[in-house]
This record gives C-alpha cells, structure tokens and sequence, in this order.
C-alpha cells in the first residue's frame, strides 16, 4: 500500500526520472537514506519498472509511423503465440498490444519513408502467421502521450 511519501517520490520521479536519491530527498524533505530504502521498496515490489530513455524516432529520420490493427484466425490453436513470437522479430515493429472484441492485436510499426513501409509490410509484416484480416492506420500526429500515473 502506497502512503503520501511513496506517491510524493512516484510524482517526482514521473516527473523527472534522471533525479539522484539526493535531490529526490530534497525535494521531498526527506532524508537520503530514507528516499533509497523506499525507492529499493517500491522496486522489489513491482510498482517501479525501471528507467529507460524516449527517443524521437522522428529526429532519428524515422518520418512514417502506421497501426496495424489485426484479426487473427482464431480457429488456429496457436494463433496468438505465434503471430506475437514472429512479431516479436520485426526490428520495426516497436508496439504489440492484444486485445478482447473485433480486433485481436495492435502493431506499431516505423519506417523512415513510405519506400521503406511498403517494403517491411509486404516482406514481414504479412508473412506474420495467422491473420485473418489487417487495417493499417496511418500515424499523422501525437495528441498526448504521458505515461505518467495521477498517483
């Protein structure tokens, strides 16, 4: 169970993820050592994943991101395990969500042109085992995206 100095280190660390036990105990008036006790917590407990760095894929030349949403022919037992394992192996593809109703999987996919889009859909993307049917929705801008939790 989280209390208000577990939420307080979550808010700032969501916030800015780079800050040391130091400056997070500045922060949150607390000591260091009692930042890293309850930091090393909430690790061992799941509730903290990790730190990891967002990429402009953008700025890095990739110019083309598409969602694929697709059915997958469920009259195949393994239908699901192996179209995810072989997606898995698309160096492009940077997303996989699975779903319950009409659409059974998500894939985001980038490529740095149209050219090279074509290219990974028609030599990987539908050698994917299993699917029944695909619609690709063309990525035209981000809206929001925070994966911040209101904690």
């Amino acid at each position: 169970m989280l209390d208000d100095i577990d939420r307080r280190l979550l808010r700032l660390l969501q916030a800015e993820p780079t800050l040391t036990n130091a400056e997070l105990a500045a922060s949150a008036k607390l000591s260091t050592s009692k930042v890293f006790r309850r930091i090393e917590k909430m690790q061992a407990q799941g509730l903290i994943l990790g730190k990891e760095a967002v990429i402009d894929w953008a700025a890095l030349g990739y110019a083309v991101e598409v969602s694929l949403r697709i059915t997958l022919d469920k009259t195949q037992p393994r239908a699901f395990d192996d179209f995810i394992a072989a997606a898995r192996e698309v160096p492009e593809v940077l997303e996989i969500q699975t779903f319950l109703g009409r659409v059974d999987v998500r894939l985001s996919v980038i490529a740095r042109d149209m050219a090279q889009y074509r290219q990974v859909y028609r030599t990987r993307i539908l050698n994917l085992p299993h699917i029944a049917d695909i619609e690709p929705l063309m990525h035209l801008s981000r809206i929001k995206s925070n994966e911040a939790l209101p904690v």
